[in-house]
């Protein structure tokens, strides 16, 4: 009767040990979902606030500035974004655990009412840096 009793006190505290522990992984994997969320929401500070201060994409410079824009019009264009990963991996470089990267295939569809007016598949890679204990997206590449 007591081990009865003992068991679910024991299951919280390896609960709570458990969420205590920094999962670096995990905290990846939370920031590529964040990151998907935030854009399907239309939330272009959330999206800012994953970006690194020297976050790149194909273009050269003003990397920031230029994902600001890019939101700006995407979310004015379209009503309703929806974004499909149809395969991810991500993974934390061995050699520099400050630095990760994901490789995602993803259909992007937009559109005004519930019906897509827009869809295009991507291959896009993503590379993240730690920075105080929150991993950033640093560089944006696609095809």
């Amino acid at each position: 009767m007591v081990l009865k009793r003992l068991i679910p006190l024991l299951l919280c505290v390896l609960l709570l040990a458990a969420c205590g522990r920094s999962d670096p992984q995990a905290a990846l994997d939370a920031a590529v979902k964040n990151l998907q969320t935030s854009l399907e929401k239309k939330d272009t500070g959330a999206v800012m606030a994953l970006l690194h201060p020297d976050f790149s994409a194909q273009q050269p410079d003003n990397g920031r500035e230029w994902a600001k824009q890019t939101m700006t019009l995407m979310f004015l264009q379209y009503k309703n974004i929806n974004i499909i990963a149809l395969s991810q991996d991500s993974r934390i470089d061995a050699r520099v655990p400050s630095r990760a990267f994901t490789d995602v295939n993803v259909a992007l569809t937009g559109a005004e009412g519930l019906i897509p007016d827009s869809a295009r598949h991507y291959r896009v890679n993503l590379e993240w840096r730690l920075l105080d204990k929150d991993w950033k997206l640093i560089r944006l590449q696609w095809e």
